[in-house]
């Protein structure tokens, strides 16, 4: 008798045990495309319209120190699903697909296999081995090949939504409030993935807007124009990002450009604001988590350039913010300065859903900075460009304090070069200070972090990748490299 007692209450004990677990939240994730910090009132800027993600900003915690490790949107994204910097999952426009492993184990798939309902809407952007679009792995599917359109009505998966909404940037806002309210109406959590083609060029915003910003002037960046270049590398003036100046006409009509871009973002604030809604009517807002953020930002004129991939600030830092309603931050206006990247995304995505990040994964869960946003994950993070023009190709380091980029391409009319800005006093990158003597002792610990980070970049590195491992050596004198890289 004593043992079936025994039994019984140890049945009672264990059924109040599983009514005590956690629920596992929701979680939207929110990603924009090209989105500047500058395009955002939550960061800084009078200018910007962006009441909904202000106001998610002021429920969240934002960080001020968020970077795109490659600030290019396939390699981009692929880093943001896989939680791996671009050497280590390979792929990019130019050198491969994402491998079969690594979309296995990238965020979406490895909840959906842990039981969340997963649905995806926009530019899905990542070539995949195998396979072109992963529409099967998702529960619902809204996404689109290559760049996808503005045009609703050109993106197949998203035609039913045409006639409403024929500015796709509004459309997804609508699959996102039709996925979450299907969603509740199942007895598992869900994953919403929304990415916007906006503000990708080229410049199409919602003509429903066009009043938001019209005769609009807006205030220019203090690095604005060419002659805040003439400190930086004859490599960074090599690709497009140079030529675009001129042709997107930053030099010519910085107010009409800048018009339409501030407008697509308009029309991300928007959709957002339909997605918070529906979380709202659909009543689990409290248990949903949503993240947002961009793939890259954007360079709009700084130091007369145009464009991204460059790995200057405008390029490479961007928005990012995350509102748990469940932590104690919600609510309390917190801004964290600590260093974080997209190689956080995956990683943070999983934790949240009380996933473990499957080996391989370089970046870290970005919760302990809900619970102390003056806390540290990183020391230093990696920047990349391995795409383009080869002169523009680069690798550099940042910390909080100090960024160092590295130009290993020489030629005719130019040597290898060192770029070394103060972040903490030099966010528009005004200064090099390689050759300030001041400054010697910032130069060599810098140098020191970057032979680092190509330690791991050697041991990490994928086959189409390798061939960083030599070029980006600031070791290797560049007549050995230059013998050497059509190899690549």
């Amino acid at each position: 008798m004593k043992l079936i007692y025994r039994y019984f209450f140890s049945f009672i004990l264990c059924g109040s045990a599983m009514n005590a677990a956690p629920k596992r939240p929701n979680i939207v994730f929110l990603l924009a495309d090209d989105q500047a910090t500058i395009s955002m009132g939550c960061y800084g800027n009078r200018d910007a319209l962006t009441p909904n993600l202000d106001g998610l900003s002021a429920r969240g915690v934002t960080f001020d120190n968020h970077y795109d490790t490659t600030a290019i949107c396939m390699a981009s994204r692929a880093t943001i699903l896989t939680g791996k910097y671009e050497y280590a999952h390979g792929c990019n426009f130019t050198r491969g697909k994402l491998s079969k492993r690594d979309f296995t184990n990238s965020y979406p798939l490895l909840l959906r296999k842990a039981g969340y309902m997963t649905g995806f809407a926009g530019k899905f952007g990542v070539d995949l081995e195998g396979r072109n679009l992963p529409s099967g792995e998702f529960d619902r599917w809204g996404g689109g090949p290559g760049q996808t359109s503005y045009a609703t009505a050109k993106n197949a998966s998203m035609k039913a939504y045409k006639e409403k909404f024929p500015h796709s940037t509004l459309s997804y806002g609508a699959f996102g409030r039709d996925f979450i309210r299907s969603a509740t109406k199942a007895s598992q959590p869900f994953c919403l993935s929304i990415s916007f083609k906006a503000p990708h060029m080229p410049d199409t915003p919602d003509p429903q807007f066009d009043k938001v910003y019209k005769e609009k002037v807006f205030k220019r960046p203090a690095n604005f124009g060419r002659e805040y270049a003439t400190h930086l590398s004859q490599q960074s003036k090599q690709g497009r990002q140079w030529e675009r100046w001129q042709s997107w006409k930053y030099s010519s009509d910085y107010d009409g450009v800048m018009r339409k871009y501030h407008q697509l973002v308009y029309g991300i604030d928007r959709a957002v604001g339909m997605i918070l809604q529906a979380l709202e009517d659909n009543e689990v807002a409290e248990n949903t988590v949503v993240i947002y953020t961009s793939d890259n930002g954007f360079l709009c004129g700084a130091h007369g350039y145009g464009s991204k991939v460059l790995p200057y600030e405008e390029s490479v830092r961007v928005p990012m913010i995350i509102h748990d309603p469940r932590h104690v931050s919600a609510g309390r206006k917190l801004r964290s300065a600590a260093l974080t990247g997209n190689i956080d995304i995956a990683p943070t995505i999983l934790a949240l859903a009380g996933l473990r990040s499957p080996a391989g994964i370089q970046g870290r869960s970005l919760l302990p900075l809900l619970d102390d946003p003056r806390g540290k994950i990183h020391q230093q993070l990696s920047l990349m460009n391995c795409w383009g023009p080869m002169p523009t190709q680069c690798f550099a380091v940042v910390t909080e304090k100090w960024k160092y980029i590295y130009w290993y391409h020489g030629g005719e009319k130019m040597d290898p070069a060192e770029e070394l800005f103060n972040m903490e006093t030099d966010r528009l990158e005004l200064s090099n200070c390689v050759k300030n003597p001041a400054q010697v002792t910032a130069l060599n610990e810098m140098r020191k972090r970057y032979d680092t980070a190509m330690d791991h970049l050697k041991k990490a590195a994928v086959n189409n990748h390798r061939v960083y491992s030599k070029l980006f050596d600031r070791t290797v004198p560049w007549k050995e490299k230059a013998g050497g890289r059509k190899k690549g």
